[in-house]
C-alpha cells in the first residue's frame, strides 16, 4: 500500500525551493512565482513591497475560484503591503503570510486535500 499522496499528473506541485529558485512539477524557475493548482508562473514583483492586486490578476480568473493565498514571504514572515488583504478579501481570497519554506509544504499538502489554494512565492 503506498501511502505518500501523489497529485494528479496535472496538478501543479513543489518539489524544491532554494538557491534562489523553485522546482514545480518538474520546471525550474529562478525568480518568484503564482503556483495555482492547474497553472504555474512568474508572479511580477521584485520584492513582498511590491505585491498587489494587479500582479495578482492571474488568481482571479482561476476555475474553481482560489480561497486562499499563501504568501511565500522568502527567510521569514514579513508585513503585506497595506490594503492587499482587503483587496483579495473583496474578491473572496483569505491571505495567509508565512516563509517561503512553509508556504511551499502548505501549499502542496492543501492542493492534495483538493482545497482552493494558491502560492504567491519569493524565492530563498
Amino acid at each position: 500500500m503506498d501511502l505518500l499522496p501523489r497529485a494528479a499528473p496535472d496538478r501543479q506541485t513543489i518539489a524544491a525551493y532554494g538557491d534562489g529558485g523553485f522546482r514545480i512539477s518538474g520546471v525550474h524557475w529562478r525568480q518568484p512565482m503564482l503556483v495555482m493548482p492547474w497553472l504555474s508562473q512568474p508572479w511580477a514583483v521584485n520584492a513582498l513591497a511590491d505585491a498587489a492586486i494587479a500582479n495578482l490578476e492571474p488568481l482571479l480568473d482561476q476555475q474553481p475560484a482560489v480561497e486562499l493565498l499563501l504568501v511565500g514571504c522568502g527567510t521569514s514572515v514579513a508585513a503585506l503591503p497595506k490594503g492587499l488583504r482587503a483587496d483579495l478579501k473583496a474578491h473572496g481570497i483569505a491571505l495567509e503570510p508565512m516563509d517561503t519554506g512553509a508556504a511551499c509544504r502548505t501549499y502542496n499538502l492543501l492542493m492534495l486535500e483538493s482545497r482552493r489554494v494558491a502560492a504567491a512565492l519569493l524565492p530563498v
